[in-house]
């Protein structure tokens, strides 16, 4: 193998790993209807395909295949590392509890640092007595909410959680 080779192959790689993350993008921002980034997200992906499919299909050897797939199975995994950091959305979570006076405490909580929260009480499993609670959060402020259930000694709770496509009205999603 060649050292010519060798960097094609590795540039190769690069190039579909990096295309393969622009997709995982793209397809966050469809799903979340952020489509202005779409447009010009599908246009840099298809002229690099359209590269590489050529590279992939002239080149002598398994190895630009090996390369080309080993390259979009790490713009998967990079994909997915950047969708966690970026966090986009908005969730409503429904917590469940057994304690109303741990539940109110923690509602009070949630308000002071912002949250738009809504009480419930229902029954639960044999008709015992169960309270929800629901918040509209920011995807990203997840383990802030995490953190808050901690300091109220709440720990695995039971929680319903949603992604909402649009949130409209007097709802506040950050505690910003």
């Amino acid at each position: 193998m060649t050292k010519e080779m060798i960097i094609s192959l590795i540039v190769l790689f690069v190039i579909t790993a990096f295309t393969n993350v622009l997709s995982t993008l793209k397809t966050i921002f469809m799903s979340k209807k952020i489509m202005k980034p779409v447009y010009l997200l599908v246009f840099v992906d298809a002229i690099i395909f359209a590269t590489i499919v050529s590279k992939v299909t002239s080149g002598d050897g398994i190895q630009f295949i090996i390369s080309y797939a080993l390259g979009r199975s790490v713009g998967v995994f990079i994909g997915d590392k950047l969708e966690d950091r970026l966090a986009l959305g908005v969730l409503e979570i429904d917590l469940f509890l057994n304690n109303k006076h741990k539940m109110i405490q923690l509602s009070d909580r949630l308000r002071e640092v912002g949250y738009t929260v809504n009480n419930y009480s229902g029954r639960g499993n044999n008709g015992n007595k169960r309270y929800k609670i629901e918040v509209v959060l920011a995807r990203k402020e997840f383990d802030t909410f995490k953190h808050i259930l901690n300091e109220y000694g709440i720990k695995n709770p039971t929680l319903k959680i949603k992604d909402l496509y649009k949130v409209d009205g007097k709802i506040t999603i950050t505690s910003a």
